[in-house]
């Protein structure tokens, strides 16, 4: 197996021997504008979702039927569930300086129980827009409460060979690709659950769940993020050098094993007719579950850009700093005004709207949307603006209220 995750491990050994550095305010800006650039990125993807004329028709990654412009509308989307759930490990490394180990672990264990029951309720119900559950997706919510779960056990293990445990998790885990879940005869549903995704489970005859995100790897890249938060305890000059140099590693890692289409993705790239749909191709990594080359890809590039931010300084009213500081509360509420804008939309076009109460017209199961249904590309993007200028102001308001206010409730929304 290649070894594309040694350079993480060296890292592991520098930080061991650093001293720690005072904490600064830069820092904890540079994450939080970082993971409002996520949340923004991520919106795309949604407002995609709800709104494209091709949602309805095909994958954006089917190379057979995508445009460039739409397929890198959905890669640069790929970003935003790695960075968060990564960097959420860091931040409740950060956070647990601060507290005792067992009120660290209380926290992350509630917080992760709060986002399932929140997955299953506020946004199943903005997604589906009805109270039947006839189909409940669990989405990254879904994953991020079960890693926090998870993590809330895992803190506890030495946070070396919790490292080493993630790392060989994420490096080995596409070792495992070739696991079918009938092989497990009455438990296939749970091999569904922890590493195939976007399947169907059948809870009773009238109630379906479908998993979007399987729960491994992403247990473990929130526990490697915990570990990896140990950066932060670096000098200033030392750690953005060290952000930098890790993130180029770990690009180039994907560059040269994506290109040996040996192991890291169960999908192999592959020449096309046109250059630029090889360069598709190649970068067309799988995100359910989440390989190796997919995590590579995106995790290496985005902690390079943290080092490039860190020490960078912006108001309180700029947007990626108002959408990281109050990341789950814009994260429901941008399903909300999706939602609504939808329901106006079709009332206006069609004279009704009763379809929009069921699923999402980019899952194979939707049914009954117009044949006609959506836009063209450049009007999604006009209205994901419209979502983000929608949700800032609200946002504010409440990142306001969060900063004033150190209430324990606040601290979970």
């Amino acid at each position: 197996m290649p070894r594309v995750n040694d350079t993480m491990v060296a890292v592991a050994d520098k930080i061991a021997a650093e001293p720690r550095a005072v904490r600064s305010s830069h820092r904890l800006q540079s994450l939080d504008i970082l993971r409002g650039a996520v949340m923004v990125v991520m919106a795309i993807d949604h407002t995609r979702d709800w709104f494209h004329y091709g949602s309805f028709h095909f994958a954006p990654e089917d190379l057979s039927m995508t445009s460039v412009p739409i397929f890198l509308t959905r890669w640069i989307t790929h970003f935003c569930a790695p960075v968060f759930i990564f960097f959420a490990g860091s931040s409740a490394y950060l956070s647990g300086r601060r507290k005792t180990p067992r009120d660290a672990s209380r926290l992350l264990l509630t917080r992760g129980l709060w986002l399932i029951v929140v997955e299953l309720t506020l946004i199943n119900i903005a997604e589906t827009g009805n109270l039947s559950y006839e189909f409940t997706i669990l989405q990254v919510m879904w994953a991020i409460g079960w890693s926090m779960i998870a993590l809330s056990f895992l803190m506890y293990v030495p946070w070396r060979l919790l490292l080493a445990l993630s790392l060989a998790v994420i490096a080995g885990h596409n070792t495992l690709d070739h696991v079918t879940a009938e092989q497990f005869g009455r438990l296939s549903w749970l091999w569904d659950v922890l590493h195939v995704g976007q399947v169907p489970l059948q809870l009773s005859g009238a109630h379906t769940a479908i998993v979007i995100y399987p729960l491994i790897p992403w247990i473990f890249v929130m526990a490697a993020g915990y570990a990896f938060g140990r950066v932060f305890d670096l000098e200033p000059q030392k750690r953005r050098a060290l952000l930098i140099r890790l993130g180029v590693a770990l690009t180039a890692g994907f560059v040269i094993v994506r290109f040996t289409n040996i192991y890291g993705d169960p999908s192999h790239w592959a020449v096309q007719s046109r250059f630029a749909f090889t360069v598709l191709s190649f970068l067309n990594a799988t995100k359910y579950p989440p390989s190796l080359l997919y995590l590579l890809m995106t995790l290496g590039p985005a902690i390079a850009v943290l080092g490039l931010l860190d020490g960078v300084t912006v108001g309180n009213a700029h947007p990626l700093l108002v959408f990281g500081r109050v990341p789950f509360f814009y994260y429901v509420l941008h399903w909300y005004v999706l939602h609504a804008i939808a329901f106006v939309v079709a009332l206006g076009r069609y004279g009704h709207a009763e379809f929009l109460f069921g699923l999402p017209p980019s899952l194979p199961v939707s049914t009954g949307y117009p044949p006609d249904y959506g836009f063209r590309l450049a009007v999604v993007y006009l209205i994901w603006f419209a979502v983000i200028a929608i949700t800032y102001p609200l946002c504010r308001w409440f990142a306001g209220v969060k900063s004033r206010n150190r209430s324990v409730v606040l601290s979970y929304l």
